[in-house]
């Protein structure tokens, strides 16, 4: 079996908001990728033995006392280093050239001039010798270090890039990470393959068979239970596991009357009825909504879910026998996001994404065949593995479901009109192509109503917003502009179909500063 990490890439994150979309260029290059906090100890690195470095950008200025640094080793290793924005900077500095804080900043789009098309820059340049890319910085290189040279610039920054060919060491001004530069798939490209001689043996056909023999040596003949949701990554992690080890897998689906139309129903035929695997379906609707009855605030209604969900995950574990691992669908930015700021990765779970907080007499160990994964890999993997194109790739869900789709206290009456709401929504989004144009999109209930008018009569009925977003790392996110004709349509169908309400209303909302969700 081709060993599909042995071509590794090592990032040094120094705090910037785009670090996981280096390691996800990386990879999507098809070269294996971790990240790690920039103090990270020279035992570890040596450890990790990368075939080259990249140093992230940051929010720091490299004047500041105490600002982060590069570990010397980085620079002793003899493999090539790419540093980006603060990482070209502070390898700059380290080297012994100069930064100084810029009399212009650049924040946004700019257009380099290509003076030197060094490996890093080959094919990068248009007929011209520029290309677009996106800055964000505040100092800059105002002196290289010796054995650098230009190879492009800015009106405003001299050494928008550098290198030193003979040590494989590169600098880059820009962010090549974001989707904005415009051969920034290019120019990342080329440092693994071209400059680390790196392979392409990341991709999903390999993952799937290096994890069906990882999880086979782990697991051996014993059995395995999941917590299964219908989400993406449990989704992939059932798939995975019971091509690796069949019927020694049980799943146990928590139905808790918060899930979108006829969810349930589909999570029992994608994977029971058409896969083959173990489902145990918990119908504990009514539970639920007891538990919740009279509960307003969104914090406790989460809290509420979680903990019931444990309970009932708890009861139907305990009713099987012999189960010795529990698989969760941990996956990478989870492992990421987690980890403490001076220790690497740390093994901490999301609760509202795994089953966390099981009682002690269920000691499981655990099955993460997915923490080393980011989203958009285990949506291809899914694919891979044959589940359907449209459930994998749906819009995100949260974990607790309509409960934070329904403003205030949480009723059967409210779930079931706004189920049929946001149905007729997403019938309408993918009909007319927008689905796929948007993030995410759904319909929320408010718990008020408004005076209609239906025929010759007068309609007393409760109001359903739409809320649909354009993003691509969900830390901000604008409002998708539908067609008015679109939303015209959603909301005639709304009202004429649902009798239970009377007005729709459309959230022109970015974030920030309001957030995705309403509650």
């Amino acid at each position: 079996m081709t060993n599909i990490t042995q071509d590794r890439i090592l990032i040094l994150d120094f705090g910037s908001q785009y670090s996981q979309l280096i390691a996800r260029r990386v990879r999507e290059a098809g070269v294996y990728s971790e990240m790690y906090a920039y103090d990270m100890s020279i035992e570890d690195i040596k450890a990790f033995n990368p075939k080259g470095i990249i140093l992230s950008g940051g929010p720091e200025s490299v004047h500041e006392e105490g600002s982060p640094r590069a570990p010397e080793i980085v620079f002793n290793l003899g493999v090539p280093v790419l540093g980006i924005c603060y990482g070209f900077q502070t390898m700059s500095e380290q080297l012994g050239g100069k930064v100084e804080a810029g009399d212009v900043h650049e924040f946004g789009y700019a257009e380099i001039n290509i003076t030197h098309q060094d490996a890093l820059l080959s094919k990068v340049g248009d007929e011209k010798n520029q290309s677009q890319v996106w800055m964000s910085h505040g100092d800059k290189v105002v002196r290289l270090p010796e054995g650098f040279s230009v190879t492009s610039s800015t009106p405003s920054c001299p050494y928008a890039s550098a290198s030193d060919e003979t040590r494989k060491f590169y600098g880059v001004q820009f962010h090549p990470e974001v989707t904005h530069t415009a051969k920034g798939t290019e120019l990342i490209s080329n440092f693994v393959h071209i400059i680390c001689g790196c392979g392409n043996a990341w991709n999903s056909e390999n993952i799937i068979e290096l994890r069906i023999k990882q999880l086979q040596e782990q697991i051996g003949d014993q059995k395995v239970l999941l917590g299964l949701s219908g989400g993406v990554d449990s989704s992939v992690v059932a798939a995975l596991l019971h091509r690796a080890i069949g019927d020694q897998l049980t799943c146990v689906f928590v139905d808790n009357g918060l899930l979108r139309l006829n969810e349930g129903d589909q999570v029992m035929q994608m994977f029971a009825e058409n896969m083959g695997i173990r489902v145990i379906r918990a119908d504990a609707e009514q539970r639920f909504l007891t538990a919740l009855a009279g509960v307003t605030d969104p914090e406790a209604k989460r809290k509420i879910i979680g903990r019931e969900f444990i309970e009932v995950f708890a009861e139907e574990a305990r009713k099987l026998d012999g189960v010795k691992f529990l698989a969760q669908g941990t996956i990478y930015p989870d492992v990421i996001e987690s980890a403490a700021s001076k220790q690497g990765k740390a093994h901490v779970i999301k609760s509202h994404h795994n089953v966390g907080g099981l009682p002690d007499d269920l000691a499981f160990e655990l099955v993460e065949p997915l923490r080393d994964l980011f989203k958009d890999e285990v949506r291809k993997l899914g694919v891979a593995l044959g589940i359907p194109h449209h459930m994998i790739y749906r819009h995100p869900f949260p974990g607790p479901g309509l409960g934070v789709r329904i403003l205030g206290e949480v009723k059967k009456e409210y779930a079931d009109i706004l189920r049929l709401a946001d149905d007729i929504f997403m019938q309408e989004l993918r009909a007319s192509g927008w689905y796929d144009k948007t993030a995410q999109a759904f319909a929320v209930f408010q718990p008020v109503k408004s005076v209609g008018v239906v025929g010759d009569g007068r309609r007393y009925a409760w109001v359903i917003a739409l809320r649909a977003v354009e993003t691509v790392d969900f830390m901000t996110a604008r409002f998708a502009h539908l067609p008015y004709e679109l939303v015209d349509k959603i909301s005639t169908r709304i009202m004429n179909e649902i009798k239970d309400v009377s007005r729709v209303v459309y959230d022109v909302s970015s974030k920030p500063p309001a957030t995705i969700e309403w509650e």
